[in-house]
């Protein structure tokens, strides 16, 4: 694992367990994890030299290598390359995460690449996270050993930030329930392992969660699980491929983040506690009950119209459904019975996610 590491919540990961207790053989993180990590030197064409930020990290375990904000994925890909060409050695099969958090604010791109507003620092450095991993890219696809057999999966956790990204005719952003919020984009790329006729193709109607990509991986690198391992998700193996464009068969289920505002904080939008996502149908729902909404995604992307009183059945399924699910969950750092307030948004915003495997 290679990248970001936000296990544990709130950055109280003190006593988290290290990211080898998840089975990976080799780390290396940012300040939020445990363990060997890349710690950030920010800079601005202010000031006179790069500054630490994040120092407090050190804490977590090492050793820290600093290193400029605007080359940290740089340093996260060349260990995912040494890791990779040493499995290639011993004819061994990998699997590597690199997760970079370049366009997780605040943003720092190269000095010479500078905007003076939000928007163009995001572009700023996505386009310098794009250069830093071009390399990784090129070692996979210029070795036809692994061009042949690599799947690569290139997603994000969340929607743009405000202000930040777009996200077109959706509603909400990054830390609300709405679509613009929790729709993500998803890249597979696989020239040996993909459909015939599927690459350069775009599937907009299967829908499945990031939970499910994990356990999609087990059977197609046709692995299995360790025994007593309980894996969530649902089995989309044949849809990442691009052989199917079936569904996951049961609901997503999301839950309001404690550190982002609810209902009546006098935000331009209300945010939810819980939402329910069921093959068209999108729900919502205060802790309390109140506040329900229900949306047809087919017809209505947008989220715009509020059918809630027109499918009373629907309602009262996705309620119990929701309710229920919430209730097997651990409480997290706000109430997971009421809407409670927050101080603000955080404006931090996570960023891609990249997996490889072999």
């Amino acid at each position: 694992h290679f990248g970001k590491w936000h296990m544990g919540g709130q950055r109280n990961v003190d006593n988290a367990p290290p990211i080898s207790d998840y089975g990976f053989d080799q780390s290396l993180t940012n300040f939020e994890g445990m363990g060997p990590k890349l710690l950030p030197l920010a800079d601005t064409p202010e000031w006179k030299r790069p500054r630490k930020i994040w120092g407090g990290a050190i804490r977590l375990g090492g050793p820290p290598v600093w290193k400029l904000r605007s080359h940290v994925t740089e340093g996260y890909v060349q260990s995912a390359i040494s890791f990779i060409d040493n499995a290639k050695r011993r004819g061994r099969p990998f699997y590597v995460n690199v997760w970079p958090d370049d366009v997780h604010s605040p943003f720092f791109p190269p000095v010479d690449r500078w905007s003076d507003n939000k928007r163009g620092l995001y572009h700023a450095v996505l386009d310098s996270m794009d250069e830093q991993l071009g390399p990784l890219f090129n070692r996979i696809r210029n070795d036809r050993t692994l061009r042949d057999n690599t799947l690569i999966v290139f997603c994000s956790d969340n929607g743009p930030e405000s202000g930040a990204g777009s996200c077109g005719p959706l509603r909400g952003a990054k830390g609300w329930l709405y679509e613009g919020g929790v729709r993500s984009p998803l890249i597979v790329w696989g020239p040996g392992l993909l459909a015939d006729g599927a690459a350069g193709t775009t599937n907009d109607q299967s829908v499945f969660s990031a939970i499910d990509i994990n356990r999609s991986l087990y059977t197609i690198a046709g692995a299995t699980a360790p025994d007593g391992a309980l894996l969530d998700g649902e089995d989309v193996s044949e849809t990442l491929l691009g052989k199917s464009r079936e569904s996951r068969s049961a609901p997503i289920f999301w839950r309001r983040p404690p550190d982002r505002p609810g209902f009546g904080h006098g935000l331009q939008e209300d945010n939810p506690d819980l939402a329910a996502r069921d093959g068209a149908w999108k729900f919502y729902v205060n802790y309390d009950n109140q506040d329900q909404q229900l949306y047809d995604l087919k017809s209505d992307a947008s989220e715009t119209a509020n059918v809630a009183d027109a499918h009373p059945e629907v309602v009262q399924r996705l309620n119990a459904a929701v309710m229920e699910w919430n209730k097997s969950l651990p409480q997290d750092a706000g109430a997971a019975t009421t809407s409670t307030p927050s101080t603000g948004l955080d404006a931090n915003n996570k960023g891609p996610r990249l997996c490889l495997h072999q």
